[in-house]
C-alpha cells in the first residue's frame, strides 16, 4: 500500500511504501464494571446486536466479554469476574471506559515487528488464536495512558467474533439506528504530551499530522485546548489527540484527565449517512445530547451556504454544521455516557468535507462550559 507525501510545496510525486497498512477499526473494547448491563445499554439506547459472548459457559473464568455490532461498527464489553483481575483496577481507577482500540490488518505479526521495532512498547506479542472457524492473530502495543492498539489479521477466520467467543443469541434484538463505523477516535493527553504522541504516530505507525488546531482556534472566554489530528496513509483511521491550554477555568480535557485519573480516548465519532434519522433514534432511546443556543442557527446561511438537509430539523435537534473546501458536515455530541464527565460519542454525516468541525467549536465548548458548571466543575 502506497500514499503520498504533502510537502511545503503541494503534493509530491514520491510514493512512500506505507509500513503498516491498515484496514480501518477491528473493535473498540470497553473496560466496565458490569458487561451484561452495559451491552444492553448499548443494544438498547444505541441500537447495536448482539454478536458473539466470551466467559464461564465456554471456559473463561476470569473475564466475561459481550460483543455488539450495528453495521461496520463492533463494540467489546469485558469486565472481570474477581475483584484480584487486573481489569478490576483498571476500572477502579479510571471507571467504565475505552482500553482497546484494535486496528484490522493483514499481517498481525509483521504490524507488531514493524511497531516495536520503532519504539512501541508491547502489549501483546502476536498469537494465533484457532478454532473450527479458522484461525485469527493479534498482537498489540502501548499507546497514551492505559490505552493499547490491537492488530487484528482476520482474513482466515469466518467466526461471528474471534476464537474463545460463542454465537450469542439473544429474543430482544432491538432495531438499528444507522450507525456505520467508526469515523475517528479523540484522546485526551496530559499537559504538553500532544506532540510526544504526535511524534509516536508519525514515527511508529506511519501516520500524519494532516489538521492543527490551536488555542486560538479551538477557545472560548474560560477555557482553552490544543489538538492534532493524525491519520494512517490511507485515510480509514484517525487519531485527533487533545491536550489542555492555558485559559481563565478548568478545560473539558482537565476535567477529564481529572476524573479518569489519566490519558484516555474521549470520545469516538460514529458516522452515519442521514443524521436527522439517527439522532432522532437516539433521542427516542434515551441518549441525551448537547445543545447550542439558538443563535447558531441565525448565521448558518452565511457560514456555510446552501446544504440539503432541512435547516429547521437540525436546530430542533441541536444538529451543528461546518464547511470545507471538499464540502460540509454535520455533526452532534452527546453528554457523557458514564457518571463520570469522562467518554462521550459523536454522530458524524460527512457531505464530503474532510474536516473536524472547526467552525463549531465555540459553540460546542460553550455547551460543555454549561455542563461543567452544573457539575460543578468549569
Amino acid at each position: 500500500m502506497f500514499f503520498q507525501v504533502k510537502g511545503n510545496t503541494g503534493i509530491s510525486n514520491l510514493a512512500v511504501q506505507d509500513f503498516l497498512p491498515l484496514e480501518g477499526t477491528d473493535y473498540v473494547e470497553f473496560y466496565v464494571g458490569n458487561a451484561k448491563q452495559s451491552a444492553h445499554y448499548y443494544k438498547t439506547a444505541f441500537g447495536f446486536q448482539s454478536v458473539a459472548y466470551s466467559g464461564p459457559e465456554n471456559g473463561n473464568h476470569d473475564t466475561a466479554s459481550y460483543v455488539l455490532r450495528q453495521n461496520k461498527l463492533t463494540f467489546v464489553f469485558t469486565t472481570p469476574l474477581k475483584s484480584s483481575h487486573p481489569i478490576a483496577q483498571h476500572i477502579f481507577k479510571h471507571g467504565d471506559g475505552i482500553k482497546v482500540l484494535a486496528l484490522r490488518v493483514p499481517d498481525a505479526t509483521n504490524s507488531w515487528q514493524q511497531t516495536t521495532h520503532r519504539g512501541a512498547k508491547s502489549f501483546m506479542d502476536p498469537k494465533t488464536l484457532t478454532d473450527k472457524d479458522g484461525v485469527v492473530v493479534i498482537s498489540g502495543i502501548h499507546t497514551y495512558g492505559d490505552t493499547v492498539h490491537l492488530f487484528i489479521e482476520r482474513k482466515n477466520y469466518n467466526g461471528p467474533f474471534m476464537p474463545g467467543y460463542q454465537i450469542w443469541n439473544t429474543n430482544y434484538q432491538p432495531t438499528e439506528t444507522g450507525l456505520l463505523y467508526v469515523d475517528h477516535c479523540v484522546g485526551n493527553v496530559g499537559w504538553n504530551q500532544m506532540n510526544k504522541w504526535v511524534s509516536f504516530y508519525e514515527n511508529v505507525m506511519g501516520f500524519r499530522n494532516i489538521l492543527t488546531f490551536d488555542d486560538t482556534d479551538i477557545s472560548t472566554e474560560y477555557s482553552a485546548l490544543m489538538s492534532k489530528v493524525m491519520s494512517n496513509g490511507n485515510g480509514f483511521v484517525k487519531f485527533p489527540i487533545n491536550e489542555p491550554a492555558e485559559g481563565k477555568k478548568k478545560s473539558q480535557v482537565e476535567e477529564y484527565l481529572e476524573f479518569y485519573d489519566g490519558e484516555g480516548v474521549q470520545h469516538v465519532a460514529l458516522a452515519t449517512h442521514n443524521i436527522i434519522e439517527t439522532v432522532m433514534a437516539l433521542q427516542n432511546r434515551g441518549v441525551e445530547f448537547l445543545k447550542v443556543p439558538a443563535s447558531y442557527y441565525e448565521t448558518i446561511s452565511e457560514r456555510v451556504g446552501n446544504i440539503q438537509e432541512d435547516v429547521q430539523a437540525l436546530s430542533k435537534l441541536g444538529i451543528l454544521i461546518d464547511r470545507d473546501e471538499e464540502g460540509y458536515l454535520l455533526q452532534i455530541f452527546t453528554k457523557p455516557v458514564e457518571d463520570r464527565p469522562t467518554l462521550f460519542f459523536e454522530i458524524i454525516q460527512r457531505r464530503g468535507a474532510k474536516s473536524f468541525g472547526k467552525g463549531n467549536f465555540k459553540a460546542l465548548f460553550e455547551a460543555i462550559e454549561c455542563e461543567q458548571a452544573l457539575r460543578g466543575n468549569l
